[in-house]
């Protein structure tokens, strides 16, 4: 029989919030944050996403996405971001196409 969905879900940690936490990221667009997120989560860093609202009809546009981190993973965190952001876009093969293919007889 198939294992439900709760039985293998995993369970992320996050920091405790009694834990000393540090700003990391900051981003408007959510999406942005997920990303990060994820790549401090493969690198092994706890991390916890918390989303900055004002209200909007006194506010317009003000708000965003940080990520919070242990002090202790603070300085990896930003390093591993850093190197996230100075990496090309397209992490593609690049294939030249600049000469063609020798035709076969």
């Amino acid at each position: 029989m198939a294992e439900s969905a709760d039985a293998t879900a995993e369970v992320q940690p996050r920091p405790d919030p009694d834990e000393n936490l540090v700003k990391v990221f900051d981003a408007e667009q959510e999406s942005e944050a997920m990303v990060v997120k994820g790549l401090l989560e493969s690198a092994g860093i706890d991390s916890d996403m918390t989303a900055l609202s004002a209200p909007q009809d006194t506010f317009p546009g003000v708000g965003g996405t940080i990520i919070l981190v242990r002090e202790e993973d603070a300085e990896t965190a930003r390093r591993v971001i850093a190197e996230f952001q100075q990496s090309p876009d397209d992490e593609t093969a690049e294939i030249d196409i600049s000469e063609e293919p020798p035709l076969s007889a």
